[in-house]
């Protein structure tokens, strides 16, 4: 691994809190996000992927439209469907999927048992997280599957700090 590990504030053994969770997703707002935005992060994602050897495939939605999409090399397609599902539980829910089932969990259930949404179309499992733009909103979502879900949800959330402290 390079001396980038996934997010050096984090140890794998450490489950963040809901609270933890509201913070980032309070925190990582943009000012506004375009297509070259959303190239420019996808690139990151894909740099930082390729740095560490991570097997996984990247997307980015915003307005209904697929702008960024790589799969890199041990990614699958399977790893298309999960991105499809946990991107409809940010869509859905305007809510990271990682936080949407961690909430879950804090009541004593599931996603899957509780929520009475398709598990073929909906996963709460951690890799995607809105795109938040001050002032509108969420209108859409970046999105990483390959990993373990929490290790998803981290790269994700490495990936959005960077960009968002040297662009914006």
């Amino acid at each position: 691994m390079s001396t980038h590990e996934l997010t050096p504030k984090f140890t794998p053994e450490i489950t963040p809190s809901l609270e933890e969770l509201r913070a980032q997703e309070r925190r990582l707002v943009f000012r506004q996000f375009t297509h070259e935005d959303a190239w420019a992060l996808g690139s990151l994602l894909v740099e930082m992927a390729r740095e560490r050897e991570a097997p996984v495939a990247v997307d980015i939605h915003r307005c209904g439209s697929q702008l960024f999409h790589a799969a890199l090399p041990g990614s699958t397609p399977d790893n298309d469907a999960w991105i499809a599902r946990k991107r409809r539980v940010v869509e859905r829910y305007s809510a990271s999927s990682y936080l949407v089932g961690a909430r879950f969990r804090a009541r004593g259930t599931t996603f899957e048992e509780s929520s009475r949404l398709d598990q073929d179309t909906y996963a709460a499992h951690g890799g995607s997280f809105p795109i938040t733009v001050d002032g509108v909103g969420v209108v859409g979502a970046v999105t990483v599957s390959g990993l373990p879900q929490l290790e998803d949800h981290r790269f994700v959330v490495e990936a959005l700090e960077r960009f968002l402290e040297k662009y914006l």
